[in-house]
């Protein structure tokens, strides 16, 4: 049986990695991020991928920087036939991957569109009618290699990327344990990336998280959705971060970012073009809440005309 490295860290390498386990494959050894403090507590997790494997007794590598640590050239020594990643989070040097017969990545866009980091986010912000998941050969550059196989799913408008997340995982998944046996026995031909039509999804940047109300409704629907539910989108009221986890879009018309309705349970704010309904959100310094519970303690005394800047 091929013995594999694996390399990930989210929740979305989880079915991936589960999948190679159950269809018989020798998994050598997990790679994936160092612990890290999440939260207001700064308490110390570890990444899904390492809990996975610990459940099962699998040895688990967290090098802050793989290229040169002690823990690649122990990697190297394991005599893995390939290694697969998915959301690891770190370039692979090339001696790593030289040292292999394969290395292939799991990644979730269609490519060459949104090679990085982000590429659900990007699919769902800029209003993409369809995602999807890409097996494909590892180079030394990032996302750069020949195509293995793909596979699209549609995008609809109740999903955010968390959602996305957990269903292109599971695409990955049935993707990869498809592809592998017939790429490993050399039937199929990795398919270039053509140049031309290659776009980039980086890391969201703190700067973009911000609602711009002179956007039409719709986008900023899209941006809502596609930072949920992380990093989160926001909007500033009453000169403080005021976080939007879920809107939807409505009639309406007024100056951008005014309130042009609000009941018991509604909050309906203007956009350039178009309006959106707040459904779930979260005033600075507080757990995230439904409007209707926002309006009737925090918010009780917004009212119409107010403005979010």
């Amino acid at each position: 049986m091929t013995k594999i490295i694996f390399m990930g860290t989210p929740a979305f390498s989880v079915p991936v990695l589960d999948g190679l386990i159950d269809s018989g494959y020798d998994i050598l050894a997990v790679v994936t991020q160092p612990d890290r403090a999440v939260g207001r507590k700064k308490e110390i997790k570890m990444t899904p991928v390492k809990e996975a494997a610990l459940q099962h007794q699998l040895p688990v590598y967290q090098p802050e920087k793989l290229s040169g640590s002690p823990e690649m050239a122990e990697l190297m020594g394991l005599g893995a036939d390939m290694i697969v990643t998915a959301a690891f989070g770190q370039f692979l040097p090339e001696k790593l991957l030289q040292s292999v017969k394969h290395a292939v990545n799991v990644h979730a866009s269609l490519l060459p569109k949104y090679r990085g980091g982000a590429p659900v986010h990007y699919a769902i912000i800029n209003g993409d009618e369809q995602a999807g998941v890409t097996i494909m050969e590892m180079v030394k550059k990032m996302d750069a290699g020949d195509m293995i196989s793909q596979k699209a799913i549609p995008i609809t408008d109740a999903d955010n990327v968390g959602t996305m997340f957990d269903k292109l995982s599971m695409v990955g998944r049935e993707l990869l344990l498809a592809t592998l046996p017939d790429y490993l026995a050399g039937k199929l031909s990795p398919e270039p990336q053509d140049e031309d039509q290659v776009t980039f999804s980086p890391n969201i940047a703190p700067e973009a998280e911000k609602i711009s109300w002179q956007s039409t409704a719709r986008d900023v629907a899209n941006q809502v959705r596609g930072m949920s539910p992380w990093p989160v989108a926001h909007t500033i009221w009453q000169g403080a971060r005021f976080k939007l986890h879920d809107v939807s879009v409505v009639d309406g018309s007024g100056r951008p970012g005014q309130v042009i309705d609000r009941t018991k349970k509604t909050l309906v704010i203007a956009t350039e073009k178009g309006a959106v309904s707040l459904h779930i959100v979260q005033p600075a310094g507080k757990p995230k809440m439904s409007i209707q519970d926002f309006l009737n303690g925090l918010g009780k005394t917004i009212n119409i005309g107010d403005q979010f800047e």
